[in-house]
C-alpha cells in the first residue's frame, strides 16, 4: 500500500513539473499563471487600499522606486523579446508602489509585475543602483516563477494537491494565507525552506543581471547586503532561514558578478 501510494506520488509530481524559461530547471507547477495573476490583482488592490501608498509625483522617494522599476521592467521585456521568450512576461502589467512604513525594510513582486516597495528599506539600500539590486531580487522572483512553485508545494503539503479553483472554494482562508506566504508577504518555517533557499540564490543571480542590463551597477549588491547583514541583527541559523547565510550570500554574489558585468551599460 505504501509503494502504491508513493508511486502514485512520483507520477503526480512528475506530470506537475514544467521547465522554467527563465532558469532552465523543472519546477513542481499546478496552477496557471493567469490564476496566480488574477489573484496577484485582487490582493495587490486590497493591500495598497490598506497602507499609505506614497505619490510618485510628489514624492521623491517614490519617484525613484518607479523610475527603477520600469528601467528593470523595459530591460528585461526587451532580453526576453529578443530570445524569443514572451511567454516569460505573458500577462504583465508592470505597477510600483512605495508603501510608506518606515519599520519595515522589505520589498516584494506579485505574478504580473505587482511591486511594493517599503521606505524602512531606503536607508539601507542608500543610492538608486543598491535599489535596483533588490528590486531586480524581488522581480527575479517573479519573473521565474518562484511564488507559483511555493504555491504549488503548498497546496501538494497542506490541502493535498487540491486544485486552485476548489482549494479557493473550500479553504478560501487558507489559500490565500498561502498565496501571500507563497509571494514573501509573511513567513513560514517548514518543509519549503531547502526550496526557499535555491529560489532565493536564483533570484540573487539573475536579480543581478537585471539590474545590469537596466543600466546600474551590479557591484553595488556587496555592501547593500553587508549593510542589510548589519541591520538584520541576529539571525537564525541557516537551515532554519528562507535566506541564504550572509556568508554564503556573498559568497554567491562574488561568483555570479563577472556574468553580470558583461550586461552592464551605464546609462
Amino acid at each position: 500500500m505504501r509503494n502504491t501510494i508513493l508511486f502514485i506520488l512520483a507520477l503526480f509530481l512528475a506530470v506537475g513539473c514544467a521547465m522554467n524559461l527563465v532558469t532552465g530547471r523543472k519546477q513542481l507547477s499546478l496552477v496557471s499563471e493567469s490564476q496566480l495573476q488574477v489573484m496577484a490583482l485582487d490582493h495587490y488592490s486590497t493591500f495598497l487600499a490598506e497602507h499609505k501608498v506614497l505619490d510618485p509625483a510628489t514624492n521623491n522617494d517614490a519617484a525613484m522606486v518607479k523610475r527603477v522599476g520600469f528601467r528593470i521592467a523595459n530591460a528585461v521585456t526587451d532580453y526576453y523579446n529578443k530570445q524569443e521568450k514572451q511567454a516569460v512576461l505573458e500577462g504583465y502589467d508592470w505597477e510600483f508602489s512605495t508603501i510608506d512604513d518606515k519599520d519595515v525594510a522589505n520589498a516584494w513582486c506579485m505574478p504580473g509585475g505587482k511591486v511594493a516597495v517599503y521606505t524602512g528599506l531606503l536607508p539601507i539600500t542608500q543610492n538608486e543602483s543598491a535599489l535596483a539590486i533588490v528590486m531586480g531580487h524581488e522581480i527575479a522572483h517573479a519573473v521565474a516563477k518562484h511564488g507559483s512553485e511555493r504555491m504549488s508545494q503548498a497546496l501538494m503539503q497542506q490541502l493535498g494537491g487540491m486544485a486552485l479553483e476548489i482549494a479557493l472554494t473550500k479553504e478560501p482562508e487558507q489559500t490565500k494565507n498561502l498565496f501571500l506566504l507563497s509571494y514573501g508577504i509573511g513567513s513560514q518555517v517548514g518543509a519549503m525552506l531547502p526550496w526557499s533557499r535555491q529560489q532565493e540564490t536564483e533570484a540573487d543571480k539573475f536579480g543581478l543581471i537585471f539590474s545590469a542590463m537596466a543600466g546600474y551597477d551590479p557591484r553595488e549588491a556587496i555592501p547593500f547586503w553587508e549593510r542589510m547583514s548589519a541591520a538584520g541583527g541576529a539571525k537564525p541559523p541557516e537551515f532554519l532561514s528562507t535566506h541564504p547565510s550572509d556568508e554564503r550570500r556573498m559568497r554567491d554574489l562574488k561568483k555570479f558578478m563577472p556574468e553580470a558585468m558583461k550586461y552592464y551599460n551605464p546609462q
